[in-house]
């Protein structure tokens, strides 16, 4: 175990690093010997951990030995030849299962890559395992899965967030220095926050959600988990872009790295409704906030005091919205199509109403049932449409809040890691967990979680940096020169990955 964690062991290098040493021919180190290692953290943490549902060497071993290929022939295997990847088992990857963490999809292999997949290897990526999730993504704290829960590797007694849990587990843990997420309301940047790593939740549009499996389809955004920001960065520039397969996407500028912004004369928002310190254990996480805050203003940035009461009611309009899509995507899992089928049914009804009581779980039904109730006749106009003009009405108040300054800063969630259970049989209290995040879903808005330091009692926390559309190369340069001006930034857990 300790040479698996050995100082100046290469996957605790930067992403940069790490494929800039596989591309030089010169360099002992290539892509087989890096996913070995990953590999064989994997085989030695997973099973304390559960981040990873299903671990495969034969692909990842596959990618690495044409990333070597390419090296010898001298061509260039991309910006991130040979760096280990982990995926979230809501995306496509072909030759691995598809679960979403849901008996309903078991047996299910795709044949085709997500696009980001796709994307992600072209530049030199090697899918190592498919990670754990609440079921199809619908939670916050990855307990919801089918397979079993996700703890957190800063303390196994703690969830890791949800629903991109294990994800964040694996790479604070140094299992993967880099993982593909999804972000419907949260479920990058608020495990991202509780494991002490980096997550962007890009812009709607900028990334393909083609071979994403679908939750809500008009808030749904796949997007990367690093070390820092710059790693981070790396695997959203290899992912990002329009894509024939899904009609949502667009052109939007590039997030490639720019000047390091001067703290001097940045104009930062703080919203009042987002102040969580009399939410019950938020002083904490709010004092960090508070802490950054006053090293903005000492270099020289300017505070823009804001309100924007409709976030007050994100929570509500987001458990009308996601639902509504959530009862409409999941309607294809039937019985009849692909996925688990119920035995022995004697009637096309009876076949529907077992093989989708017996694949999905409750906190899947719970949301199905909230759905179809906010979409059915004579409440559609009562929920469903009233929460969609709340929705167009928010996202003009954060046009207008960017108007006035260059980005806002908050929490990412209001405490750190909760405890295993604690709130598995109260479904509002884990709702409320994404209170600081479902917004920027609503708005379309990228947002950014980096690591704030530590709890009274040395949980990571997560500052968030929430930018207008298109900024996440702006947001991702602030949060590189935040990291550099406070000497926050990942820690790794004890007995786990070094610096990155």
């Amino acid at each position: 175990m300790d040479a698996l964690f050995a100082p100046n062991h290469p996957l605790d290098q930067s992403v940069a690093v790490m494929a800039a040493r596989v591309r030089d021919r010169s360099d002992s180190l290539s892509a087989q010997e890096l996913v070995g290692a990953a590999l064989a953290r994997i085989e030695a943490c997973n099973a304390d951990l559960h981040a990873f549902l299903c671990v495969t060497p034969e692909i990842a071993l596959e990618q690495a030995r044409a990333v070597d290929a390419a090296v010898q022939a001298g061509q260039d295997p991309g910006p991130l030849a040979g760096v280990p990847l982990a995926v979230k088992d809501n995306l496509a990857v072909p030759g691995a299962p598809l679960t979403c963490a849901s008996r309903i999809l078991a047996n299910y292999t795709p044949p085709t890559a997500a696009t980001s997949v796709a994307r992600a290897v072209a530049a030199g990526a090697c899918v190592v395992g498919k990670t754990n999730l609440d079921e199809f993504a619908m939670g916050s704290s990855t307990e919801n899965s089918a397979f079993g829960a996700t703890r957190n590797p800063y303390d196994r007694t703690r969830v890791p967030g949800g629903s991109s849990g294990g994800s964040a587990a694996a790479v604070a843990a140094g299992l993967a220095p880099l993982a593909l997420g999804s972000d419907t309301g949260g479920s990058i940047r608020q495990p991202a926050a509780l494991c002490g790593i980096v997550g962007v939740k890009p812009t709607y549009g900028r990334v393909s959600r083609n071979g994403l499996v679908a939750f809500a389809s008009s808030l749904d955004q796949v997007g990367p988990f690093g070390r820092t920001a710059a790693d981070a960065r790396a695997l959203l520039q290899a992912i990002e872009g329009p894509d024939d397969a899904d009609a949502t996407t667009r052109a939007m500028p590039s997030v490639a790295a720019s000047t390091p912004p001067s703290l001097a004369g940045l104009r930062y928002g703080t919203v009042r409704e987002f102040d969580v310190s009399q939410v019950p254990g938020g002083a904490d996480a709010e004092a960090a906030v508070d802490g950054v805050r006053a090293r903005l203003r000492a270099a020289g940035a300017t505070a823009v005091d804001l309100s924007l009461p409709l976030v007050t009611g994100s929570i509500p309009v987001y458990y009308i919205v996601a639902p509504a899509e959530a009862s409409s995507n999941l309607a294809r899992f039937d019985g009849v199509r692909y996925g688990h089928r119920a035995h022995d049914a004697n009637s096309l009804e009876s076949l529907y109403a077992r093989s989708r009581d017996e694949g999905f779980g409750t906190e899947v039904k719970r949301r199905i049932l909230i759905g179809t109730f906010a979409l059915s006749s004579g409440y559609a106009d009562a929920y469903y449409k009233r929460a969609m003009a709340a929705r167009t009405a928010l996202r003009a108040q954060f046009d207008a809040a960017f108007k006035r300054c260059d980005v806002l800063i908050s929490a990412t969630t209001p405490t750190s890691a909760f405890a295993l259970g604690e709130k598995s049989d109260d479904p509002l209290a884990m709702y409320l967990c994404d209170v600081l995040t479902v917004a920027a879903n609503l708005a379309g808005i990228p947002a950014v979680s980096i690591p704030c330091g530590r709890d009274s009692r040395g949980l990571p926390l997560g500052l968030q940096l929430w930018g207008p559309v298109g900024s996440e190369g702006r947001l991702l340069d602030l949060a590189a020169a935040l990291a550099a001006e406070t000497g926050l930034g990942y820690e790794a857990p004890t007995g786990y990955g070094g610096p990155a």
